[in-house]
């Protein structure tokens, strides 16, 4: 066990930051500059807590911090991470900062007064993230996963567009939904396990006996509430609606790093706790994940909203995502494990570019107000671009390594299955070339002579994101690196084992 409480204080920062804005009187006029300050300490802190991380360690998690909360009802507060959690904090404080800066002039001039309530929820939004994925107690992550819908809440209904109250309220009903069926999975699942003053531990839950229907109704109650967070087809109907009436910095917190909780917990939850069940749900939810790739991008290709389009193209995503994780091979887990990184810095990229193009052309969102854009503001142009071919996992961009690990981790277990999905990558390079055609090219507008091109606060939020693009693309090994020791002691722990070669055996080979 650590001696410094590493997670404890990362997670601490920005709600410090976030009371120092709400508490201090006439700090109004310098919130972003706190809010941001606030958010690099915290990025920094959590790469001083990366470099005590071992990859080659053989404890289940590492930086562990576990202290009795409420004994009485087996609660700890318990916190640890393990190559993935910690992959997906890194990306969480990498993001926050960066979206902070995309936000600094994100409020209308009516709602300038309001600066410092938006900055706050984002950095107690960052609390929550850094908990959720910190979290080795099942009920204290549970309390993280729900106490992030407040701030998500505020942040769409308080200062989103014209049908904010409408997206929040669909987006709290579907999550409180899923939550509160997870909740009644967690007590029963606390009443399967040993008991105890820390019975809710995942150490203590995980590989416990139990009858068949009880483990997967259990699995059940977890799996819906992940599939809402994710979010898969069917229940995916709140995201287009939130993300549209969002902020562009909230609609990437939202999707870039709070449905990522999703897919963490199905690697988490449902397959460490609940493996048989999993294998019994396998052919299902891998035909969910293939429903989810063809028709989140199927919807992106008509969508005449921008920000709406982007939510779709999530939708497929996170069915890539979905299919890796549940074809069960180291290969395709890892490749998932990464996918969820690359995704969060793409739809990053998607949102906050969108956010400045929107803001050049009045707020409008529409596809069919831009046209010949390139002309105009050819900076802006060309890092949308690289979004864009980020998102269709470009070769030599990040999301090309870890779409390629599904598809193969995918193809070593379910031939069909993996070729199927490709049909996603096709799909996904229509959606984004159409989309930056009908924004881009064609003869330059009228009337935008007054238009600037990126400015030097804007070159500063792109620069990280594409960065991280090439980086990750060229080179993904300190990922990877990170990611697979934890991906070979969860298919350790739940018995599963690649598939061997699909070949034949070369006659003679063998005597």
């Amino acid at each position: 066990m650590n001696q410094f409480p590493w997670l404890t204080v990362i997670g601490l920062i920005p709600l410090l930051g976030a009371v120092v804005l709400w508490a201090v009187p006439g700090i109004g006029s310098r919130a972003k500059e706190i809010a941001l300050g606030a958010s690099v300490v915290t990025l920094l802190v959590a790469v001083a807590a990366a470099l005590q991380f071992n990859t080659g360690g053989t404890e289940k998690f590492q930086l562990v911090e576990q202290h009795p909360w409420i004994p009485q009802f087996g609660v700890s507060y318990a916190l640890g991470v393990d190559g993935i959690a910690l992959s997906l904090i890194l990306m969480s404080v990498i993001l926050v900062p960066i979206c902070l800066l995309a936000a600094w002039r994100d409020l209308p001039e009516e709602q300038q007064g309001r600066e410092r309530h938006y900055f706050a929820l984002m950095l107690v939004l960052e609390t929550f993230m850094i908990g959720v994925f910190a979290a080795t107690d099942v009920f204290l992550f549970y309390v993280f996963f729900e106490a992030m819908l407040i701030p998500v809440y505020f942040l769409i209904g308080q200062f989103g567009g014209p049908r904010r109250q409408y997206a929040a309220m669909k987006f709290l009903l579907f999550s409180l939904a899923g939550g509160l069926i997870m909740l009644a999975a967690v007590i029963a699942l606390y009443v399967q396990g040993p008991g105890g003053a820390d019975g809710f531990l995942l150490t203590k839950l995980a590989g416990l006996q139990m009858t068949e229907s009880t483990e997967r109704l259990l699995f059940l109650g977890f799996f819906i509430a992940f599939a809402v967070k994710a979010p898969m087809v069917p229940v995916h109907t709140w995201l287009p609606d939130a993300a549209a009436e969002s902020r562009p910095a909230t609609a990437t917190l939202l999707v870039g790093v709070l449905d990522k909780v999703g897919t963490y917990g199905m690697i988490r939850f449902c397959l460490e706790l609940f493996p048989g069940a999993s294998r019994w749900a396998t052919p299902v939810v891998i035909a969910l994940a293939l429903v989810s790739i063809v028709y989140g991008a199927l919807l992106a290709i008509g969508q005449k909203d921008l920000m709406r389009l982007i939510a779709f193209t999530s939708i497929s995503h996170f069915g890539f995502i979905v299919l890796g994780i549940f074809a069960l091979t180291t290969t395709s887990w890892a490749g998932s494990s990464l996918y969820m990184v690359n995704h969060g810095f793409s739809t990053a990229a998607l949102f906050l570019f969108a956010g400045m193009l929107m803001r050049r052309n009045g707020g409008s969102k529409m596809i069919d107000s831009y046209g010949g854009w390139q002309r105009v503001v050819p900076g802006l142009a060309g890092v949308w671009l690289i979004a864009g071919l980020s998102c269709i996992a470009l070769p030599g961009l990040g999301s090309f390594v870890s779409e390629f690990l599904v598809l193969m981790g995918t193809f070593q277990r379910y031939q069909v299955v993996a070729v199927v999905a490709t049909t996603g990558i096709i799909l996904a390079a229509l959606y984004i070339l159409l989309m930056y055609k009908r924004t881009m090219t064609g003869p330059k507008p009228e009337g935008l002579d007054h238009v600037r091109d990126l400015s030097p606060r804007e070159k500063w939020v792109a620069a990280p994101l594409i960065a991280l693009f090439l980086v990750l693309g060229f080179f993904p090994k300190p990922v990877l690196d990170l990611v697979n020791p934890a991906v070979k002691t969860i298919f350790s722990s739940i018995k599963v084992t690649d598939p061997g070669p699909m070949a034949g055996t070369v006659e003679g080979s063998t005597k």
